[in-house]
């Protein structure tokens, strides 16, 4: 189960250096056996790990003076100082509320307005005039690998400037946010991703941002998080939707597909249809209000969120079958063709 952060504070193991440090020394008389070649081998693995150590200081001075913490009527969150115009780019969640909204970067605070967001990728973009904010530099997503490092700075809890890190566990598709929107594609990383640490920034040994951290997992048998799993949104997605907000005030190119429909659950039972948009590519097949749609391609589609997750792997264009009950109790199967999600988030 996927959910956006609670608020809660639970206490957290440091994590080891990587390489660790081995000591190989003889103390006192004993045997004399150790020579100098051995003893510089044994130092190499504290070079190594010393020098991994700089490496991620070095990304903490880097990249903190760009992560900032955004406060709205609903709590904290955090933000990416996305270019020298004053635009930070942050999740939608975290500026959900009408505003006003202030953004404190070190030392100083400012007023922040809304630009625009786009709730279906969780990104919005709030900005600040005037301010000597400084841009983070953004990697290329899609040259990520499995196991590279992965080093977090938000502000959980308010606690600002906090730095965590792990690695990139996986790539997910269609992952819900627990709320009827589900992500295309997020990066899952074993750096501990706390409440506060939305919008904030997931980097790589070179402080560059690849992601922006948006939710945890929890464990439903223990009611809390899962440790060690959390999810980003990539920087090529961030990058693309955040440009298209800041030169229009909306994304008018989402890259996802659109059924065009209004939706509810029934408890488990499939997806209730409470309205179709006319014209759109639901309506042209024949879908009408009262429906429910049991599956997308085969896949059933219990709930809301299992529909938007399974529409969420789809690109725009592709032919898909819904299997689906009428309001008359009549099983049928529907061929459509996927629009282009509008873009006004």
């Amino acid at each position: 189960m996927l959910r956006r952060h609670a608020w809660w504070l639970a206490p957290l193991a440091g994590a080891a250096v990587a390489g660790g440090i081995v000591a190989a020394v003889s103390l006192g008389g004993g045997s004399s056996s150790t020579t100098p070649t051995t003893t510089q081998s044994h130092l190499r693995p504290a070079a190594a790990a010393l020098a991994f150590q700089g490496a991620i200081t070095a990304v903490v001075h880097r990249l903190s003076p760009s992560v900032v913490q955004i406060q709205s009527s609903q709590g904290l969150g955090s933000g990416v100082v996305f270019d020298s115009n004053g635009d930070v780019v942050t999740n939608s969640h975290v500026v959900a509320a009408s505003g006003p909204f202030t953004v404190t970067a070190g030392a100083h605070t400012y007023k922040a307005t809304l630009v625009g967001r786009f709730a279906p990728d969780d990104i919005a973009v709030v900005r600040v005039t005037g301010a000597p904010l400084a841009p983070a530099a953004f990697a290329d997503s899609s040259a990520l690998e499995v196991g590279d490092f992965a080093i977090a700075i938000g502000n959980p809890l308010g606690l600002r400037s906090s730095v965590t890190d792990g690695i990139v566990s996986a790539f997910r598709q269609g992952v819900s946010e627990g709320n009827g929107v589900a992500l295309p594609l997020v990066i899952q990383t074993s750096a501990p991703i706390n409440p506060g640490n939305s919008g904030g920034a997931l980097a790589d040994l070179e402080g560059r941002v690849i992601g922006i951290p948006t939710l945890a997992a929890t464990d439903p048998e223990l009611g809390g998080s899962a440790p060690g799993i959390g999810f980003a949104i990539p920087s090529n997605l961030v990058k693309d939707l955040a440009t298209q907000i800041i030169r229009n005030g909306h994304v008018v190119n989402s890259h996802r597909a659109y059924l065009g429909v209004e939706i509810g659950d029934t408890n488990g039972l499939g997806v209730y249809v409470q309205s179709v948009t006319a014209g759109g590519p639901a309506a042209k097949a024949g879908l009408v209000a009262g429906d429910v749609i049991k599956s997308v391609n085969g896949h059933g589609t219990p709930t809301v969120d299992d529909l938007t997750s399974a529409a969420s792997e789809l690109k725009p264009g592709t032919r898909v079958s819904l299997a689906i009950v009428t309001q008359h109790g009549k099983h049928e199967t529907l061929h459509l063709t996927l629009g282009t999600f509008p873009g006004s988030g």
